[in-house]
């Protein structure tokens, strides 16, 4: 007799599950017992916690563009899924989380584990239904399917453990309240609106100096963005969820935006008379052009967020590779190509900054700098790139240049500590023919990267492969983004309570664990530790230890930061070194034939 949950795996197959990333639990028993009968189709893949699990989920979403599913039991491994959840919402991605809950007969009583579990999931999905009769099961899972990857964000399946294991009901009994859904669902052509189209152009064509801003909704228009980008004369600048949208090698793009951004991209915007966003939610309005001072147009798929980050004079409403396919042929060249001459210029004047600030080395310390730097002449071709939250992600963005066939990605808008990791497991697990890498910082591996190093182990004959596999963990002992923070935006000192991390040998413990252990603490032996980890025939952890006293500098230091970070100078513990550090890096813009190597 099939149950209610070996049907619930089927259905998953049926819609292109290869793969469910949970953690087991008397809540899911029959589910559990469902996937072992399924004989790995789909494969259940135990992580070592529900909330990695769910960021496995993700990862695999954004890596392949297809749903990423994740499985809980009731309770508290409900509970656990919700981080990683936020994370595939906010970032736009298709998730369906299958979640166990106590027998029907007993919700209400308050008892063990039992949880309003469609209250608790509520705001993070698009769709959230319990099964209470097995017949429901079919269209249940089809709605959530539907929904997520319409709307491209998550749907949860809560299933109570009687239900689960009930006899299945495939087809519904042929009676007035019945449902009969299919597995199947298409990706619609979003296309714009003629007139507001001609405005765009009319727009776009006026404009004398263009700055374009792409997001990961122009990752499927690389080609239209290019071919846009050398009819108007712009630049190019990538919002952080946008990195693989345009390669880095082409000499009009600027790099990241923002906080973490770059010099050219900075300057570009402040300079633009007319900004064009294309499939981006960029949230930082004090890194666009003041109100009213520029004209704007935005192409963005959901007419929810169009025109709310900057007030546009064009609303196009489409898929960005739609809209722009439509919008070339009402686009003239420039002629004038002074505009895009100064981006160039600036651009590859940044480029020779980053390589001076990466060459830096302070009292014998591995500049963080260097370790992307050195990465990326060496990054193998159709890498995939992961990045955690923290001070590496600095380096990640400005100093690691991707090139076409290459992914990255990291959590954009949620912004939390810990997917790195399992982004880098969920990549690796859908393309094991592919390197990756991990970019994470000693925080959030140790707060539970470091965990899943037990996961890598467990499935290592699936995730070794040919291609490289490094997990490069920036150990400084300090929270060190947050540190930062702490200076620039409250004017308070490091406070060594909350910042100070424990030292630990992360090189090591991967041998422990049976993988491949690399520690490099000499600044003379990057590139050669990445070399190393790169020819490694099995995962790798890759330990540098890192200064964590270099600054990473915003393209343009504000006032009010600069005030509340001299004012942290005087009292924190690190200030000499601080200044000391900081004044080189930023001589490092100005100075011709500045030395490489500090004192």
């Amino acid at each position: 007799m099939a149950l209610v949950a070996d049907f619930v795996v089927e259905r998953l197959r049926e819609w292109g599950v290869n793969r469910a990333y949970g953690y087991p639990g008397d809540g899911i028993n029959a589910l559990v017992g469902a996937f072992d009968r399924a004989d790995d189709d789909p494969k259940f893949v135990q992580a070592r916690h529900e909330e990695m699990a769910a960021f496995m989920a993700g990862g695999h979403a954004k890596f392949t563009g297809e749903v990423g599913c994740c499985v809980a039991t009731s309770g508290p491994g409900a509970v656990h899924l919700l981080n990683g959840l936020y994370d595939a919402k906010m970032d736009h991605q298709p998730v369906v989380a299958v979640v166990g809950q106590q027998k029907t007969l007993c919700l209400g009583s308050h008892y063990q584990q039992e949880i309003a579990l469609e209250n608790l999931f509520a705001d993070v999905s698009e769709f959230c239904q319990m099964i209470v009769n097995p017949a429901q099961a079919r269209h249940v899972i089809d709605r959530a399917f539907k929904t997520a990857l319409t709307t491209r964000s998550v749907a949860t399946i809560i299933l109570p453990e009687d239900v689960s294991q009930s006899e299945a009901v495939p087809s519904p009994p042929r009676s007035h309240g019945a449902v009969y859904s299919s597995v199947g669902w298409s990706q619609p052509r979003v296309l714009p609106d003629e007139n507001e189209l001609r405005k765009a152009a009319r727009i776009l064509n006026e404009g004398e100096k263009v700055a374009i801003l792409v997001g990961q909704g122009a990752a499927n228009a690389e080609d239209e963005v290019v071919e846009t980008a050398e009819l108007l004369g712009a630049g190019v600048a990538k919002a952080l969820l946008g990195r693989e949208a345009l390669p880095d090698d082409l000499p009009f793009v600027t790099g990241p935006i923002g906080l973490l951004g770059s010099k050219p991209s900075d300057q570009m915007i402040k300079g633009c008379d007319t900004l064009f966003m294309i499939g981006s939610s960029f949230p930082y309005a004090e890194w666009l052009p003041a109100e009213g001072t520029v004209k704007g147009v935005e192409i963005d798929i959901d007419g929810r967020m169009i025109g709310i980050r900057y007030p546009m004079d064009a609303h196009v409403v489409g898929d960005a590779k739609e809209t722009l396919t439509a919008l070339l042929p009402l686009l003239r060249r420039k002629e004038d190509r002074s505009w895009r001459e100064k981006i160039e210029k600036s651009v590859r004047e940044w480029n020779t900054v980053l390589g001076k600030r990466a060459a830096q080395h302070f009292d014998g310390k591995i500049n963080p700098q260097s370790v992307a730097q050195e990465l990326s002449e060496r990054l193998p071709d159709r890498a995939l790139v992961t990045a955690d939250s923290g001070s590496g992600t600095n380096w990640w963005a400005r100093h690691l240049k991707l090139r076409r066939g290459m992914q990255a990605s990291l959590s954009g808008t949620l912004a939390t500590m810990g997917p790195g990791v399992p982004y880098a497991i969920a990549a690796r697990f859908a393309h094991p023919d592919r390197p990756v890498v991990a970019f994470v910082g000693d925080g959030a591996f140790q707060m539970n990267g470091m965990n899943e190093m037990i996961t890598v182990k467990r499935y290592a004959q699936e995730l070794a492969g040919e291609a490289p596999f490094v997990f490069c963990v920036f150990n400084n002992q300090d929270l060190n983004q947050v540190t930062w923070e702490q200076r620039a935006m409250a004017g308070d000192p490091k406070f060594e309570g909350s910042q100070h991390l424990p030292d630990f040998p992360y090189a090591k413990y991967a041998e422990l664990v049976g993988l491949r252990g690399i520690y490099c603490d000499d600044p003379k032996k990057v590139g050669e530790a990445w070399e190393e980890a790169l020819a490694s025939d099995r995962p790798v952890v890759l330990e540098f230890v890192v200064d964590p006293d270099i600054a990473p500098i915003p393209p343009h230091i504000k006032a009010e930061q600069g005030k509340k970070a001299a004012k942290a100078m005087v009292s924190d513990p690190d200030n000499l070194g601080i200044a000391k550090r900081g004044v080189r890096q930023k001589l490092s813009e100005y100075a011709e034939h500045l030395p490489g190597r500090g004192r």
